[in-house]
């Protein structure tokens, strides 16, 4: 009798298992596929800036033979070098800091108060970003020789300023009328001031948001070449500038090269890492 009630599992339970573990171990190679996808130029760009010259032009190999950090050596000694990374970051970090002061008031403006062309100016200073960069490198490159601000580093911030100012007024604009006016009416009940209120109570309710905009403000002006080579010569040149420039008698040095695009990469990952909740936040809550 105890055989006659044993029970087995339904064919078509074991069928549906079988496809939820075959989709599940498909979801994990694309997956897997597509990291590697990701990872393989880094990989590769890590891999030739420990190789020699000589065996990144002479041969393929998956890793370095003779490893060597005299390429990172030659970029870490070389003022030449190192002061692009030490250019790139003042003039990211003053861009970053002027394009969210600015960005603040001006967000909080459209998003509580309607004037007339409020939506027509709103929608103008999201073509400023539209732009591409080429279209103002002349009149910037005439502005500022004339106003003896050209390679500064004030002069590249506020250059990219015309594309993170909107950027960021757009993103921080929907953060904000997501939070509710009786906020700030209460706030002013209880004799808070407008500064006080914007510093102590609304900046903490949407700092997602200015974590968000901050990071793209950071990478936009980080990366950007155009307006940053024609805008410096010698004492404000970035690292993206002096990388275009390693030509030489020998050749091309590419282990060097690569080395330098390894350090390029590190400022971005930092920043990544620290505003990784505020981005996590902001791309789930946020205008992002």
């Amino acid at each position: 009798m105890a055989d006659a009630t044993t029970t087995s599992i339904p064919g078509d339970l074991t069928a549906g298992g079988t496809k939820k573990r075959v989709k599940v171990n498909g979801s994990a190679i694309v997956m897997g596929l597509y990291l590697l996808f990701l990872l393989l130029p880094i990989y590769w760009l890590l891999n030739m800036s420990l190789k020699t010259n000589t065996e990144i032009l002479n041969s393929f190999t998956l890793w370095p033979n003779d490893l060597t950090l005299d390429n990172y050596r030659t970029i870490l000694t070389d003022p030449s070098w190192y002061m692009g990374y030490v250019n790139s970051l003042i003039y990211v970090v003053l861009n970053t800091v002027i394009s969210l002061a600015v960005a603040l008031p001006a967000a909080y403006a459209f998003s509580r108060y309607h004037f007339m062309g409020d939506k027509h100016l709103f929608f103008w200073l999201l073509t400023n970003r539209m732009a591409p960069p080429a279209v103002f490198a002349l009149p910037f490159f005439q502005l500022y020789s004339s106003v003896g601000l050209f390679d500064t580093h004030i002069a590249v911030a506020l250059a990219h300023c015309l594309f993170n100012v909107p950027l960021a007024v757009w993103i921080l604009e929907g953060f904000m009328r997501g939070v509710p006016k009786e906020i700030d009416e209460t706030a002013y009940l209880d004799g808070y001031s407008f500064g006080r209120f914007f510093t102590r109570i609304f900046m903490p309710l949407i700092s997602s948001g200015i974590g968000v905009a901050a990071f793209f403000c950071f990478m936009f002006s980080w990366v950007e070449l155009l307006l940053s080579r024609t805008l410096t010569t010698v004492d404000a040149k970035p690292i993206a500038a002096i990388m275009t420039r390693t030509q030489g008698a020998s050749g091309i040095d590419w282990g060097v090269l690569a080395a330098a695009g390894m350090l390029t990469i590190v400022p971005g990952a930092l920043v990544i890492y620290f505003v990784r909740n505020y981005i996590a936040k902001g791309f789930a809550l946020g205008r992002v």
